[in-house]
Order: structure tokens, then sequence, then C-alpha cells
């Protein structure tokens, strides 16, 4: 049955593909987009196509990778910004690149089943929540490679042809460069932050997130602490979002922090409403994995994160017939992961700190 469904979806995208071949999609950065909450079956998700150039390679082939994601493109948050990494790195390497987005988690494997059977060269699957799906279709499909953006570091000997990569960036880095921020900017000393899944990568941002900033925090002379984290179970539940920061800054949390796509899309609306109430910006939100800064009043800095460089290696091992099998991480000592721009509501002082003590953790001497 399932492989039927996927069958009905794969003729659907080449019925969709070819009355897409004339207009080729445009790309969208973050700060273009706008919040989407979708849940449309797969049969029912559409598929936007980007075209690159043909790759330049011995055998004059054009090489095709194709992302399917549970929450929107077009959320202005993690969506955005690891379907802008897979068209950066598509770009780069001369690859052809499709979408199917907003998709249901009974979806996931249909999905990227439809892709297979298409012929494409790589699945690139942002996110540790579709692991089962990959690993199912990777079993059935040895000849096609699966990059596996937050996969675990023990998901690729899962795979029993060897054709899966986790793309895995140190979420404890992710959780210092946000919560070293925090803990300077932090007036209340309460800390929200908003999780999408409850999933080992989201873990341990959490964890990376609170210790920067009761480190931080303590060299301020200030006692800082993370109120209860929430989950939506969902990455497109914008409303929720805006639920769990009203409730959070009722509890007194003025710095946030999330991984939850187009959940802390709602989350920035609710606190950008709590401020503009107050009549002053006092309460701040940092995005990721791309730089959002100027997205909402709230947003002093980004957590930024270079998927694509991740992505492109990954179609260069796929050219070379080297993919599979390995787990490629991304830190702030190999350029991967990085501070974005600061607002202007970080006071220079403030600043300078925060920018040291991004300096001390690429040198591998922060807490230490």
């Amino acid at each position: 049955m399932k492989k039927l469904l996927a069958l009905l979806l794969a003729a659907a995208m080449l019925l969709t593909f070819a009355a897409c071949a004339s207009k080729p999609a445009e790309t969208q950065t973050p700060a273009e987009t706008t919040t989407e909450e979708t849940a449309a079956p797969a049969a029912e998700t559409e598929t936007k196509t980007e075209e690159a150039p043909a790759a330049e390679t011995t055998d004059g082939k054009t090489y095709k990778v194709a992302m399917i994601c549970d929450s929107s493109i077009n959320d202005g948050g993690w969506g955005a910004a690891c379907y802008n990494a897979m068209i950066a790195a598509a770009e780069r390497k001369g690859w052809q690149a499709e979408v199917t987005d907003s998709i249901s988690q009974d979806a996931y494997y249909d999905s990227i089943v439809a892709y297979c059977m298409l012929g494409y060269d790589m699945i690139y699957a942002p996110g540790n929540q579709y692991t089962d799906a990959v690993l199912q279709a990777a079993e059935e499909y040895p000849d096609i490679a699966f990059a596996l953006l937050n996969g675990a570091a023990d998901t690729p000997e899962k795979a029993v042809n060897k054709n899966v990569s986790s793309l895995l960036p140190n979420a404890q880095q992710i959780g210092w460069i946000a919560g070293a921020l925090a803990g300077l900017m932090t007036e209340s000393g309460k800390l929200g932050f908003i999780g999408g899944m409850e999933l080992d990568t989201t873990k341990g941002k959490i964890a990376g997130y609170e210790e920067a900033a009761k480190y931080v925090g303590e060299k301020e002379g200030k006692e800082v602490s993370l109120l209860n984290v929430p989950y939506a179970n969902s990455f497109s539940d914008a409303p929720k979002g805006k639920e769990f920061a009203t409730e959070l800054i009722a509890q007194g949390a003025d710095v946030f922090f999330g991984d939850a796509s187009a959940v802390d899309s709602g989350a920035r609306e609710a606190i950008d409403a709590a401020n503009a109430a107050a009549g002053e910006i006092k309460i701040f939100d940092i995005g990721q994995p791309a730089d959002i800064l100027g997205q909402n009043e709230c947003i002093i800095c980004s957590q930024v994160t270079d998927n694509s460089a991740m992505v492109a290696a990954s179609m260069e091992a796929v050219e070379a017939g080297t993919f599979g099998g390995e787990v490629l991480y991304g830190t702030l000592q190999n350029g991967t992961l990085s501070a974005g721009a600061l607002s202007d509501l970080v006071p220079a002082d403030v600043q300078e700190k925060y920018l040291s003590y991004i300096e001390e953790m690429k040198n591998d001497t922060f807490m230490k």
C-alpha cells in the first residue's frame, strides 16, 4: 500500500515538474519569507522546483537532490534556512534541486520513496525526526544517497547499505552561542526556550544554552535559570508558539531561544506584542539557524549554521562515489557555526564581552 502511495505521489510530482519546467521557483531567503502554517498529506503537498545548471562532470550527468520537510520553507526559520542551504549547495555544485514541504509525519517515507522512484541521486532530510523513514528507504534503495541533517552519530552504522550520512552541527556549541548572549542580556535572570519535538539534538541545544547562560550570568553577578521547556510536538504550529511565549513571559522570561521553526515565529509575535504593550523592547529573542536580525523587533542576534557547507560536501562525495557511512560534524572551529550580526539593542560593552566569549568557544577555552 505504501509503495502504491509513493508511486502515485511520484506521478503527481512528474506532472508538477512538467508544469513548472518553464518557470522555476524563486529561491527565498529567511528575510523574505513569511510564516505559513500548513500540514497537508503527501498527495496534496506542493512540490517546488529549483533548476540549477548542469554539473560539469566527466560523464555529463546532471545530478539531482531532493529535500523533504515537515515545516514550510516559508517559515522564516528552520525550514527556510535548510531549504536555502540546499539551494546554495546545489548552485555551487551545479545540481538540480527540488523540495516537498509541509508534509505530515505519516508521509515522510512515501515522500522520500517518491523521489527515489524518480531517480534522484541524493535525498536531503533536515532533521532527526526523519531517521526511521530514511533508514527504511535507504535499505530499499541502495544506490541512492541519504543525507540526514541532525542525524545521530550512530545512524550511519544502522544503514544496511551504508548509504546514509549524518550531517551533525554541534548542538552544545549552538546552545552556547545563544546562551552566552542570554546570560549577558537578561535582567530578570529567567530564560525561555521553546522546543518543537523532544529530539536529542534539541535537548543538546537546551543543555548548552542553559550552562552557558548560567556561567556568563555568574560572571556578571547574576543568578540565571531556565524556565521549564515546553514542546509543541510540531514544527509548524505557530499559534502554539505564541501561547508558550505568552506563558513564559508571564513567568518572567526576558530572553528566548528555540528549536521549533514556525513555532519560534509564533513565539516572536507574542514577544513583539508584549514589548509593544510595554512601550519598549525589553524582552529579547535569539534566532537560529540563519541570520534573521531585523525580521522581528525582538531579535538581538542569531546563531548561524552553514548547513550548505555540509550539504555540498555530501554532494562531492556522491559525485566521487564515496558517500555514506560517516558523520560530518559542524563546529565553531571549522566555520560551520557562528554568531550572526548583533542588534543595536545590545550595548557596545556587552557586544565586546559577547564576542570575547565566542572567541573562547572557538579556542576551546570557554568555561575552562
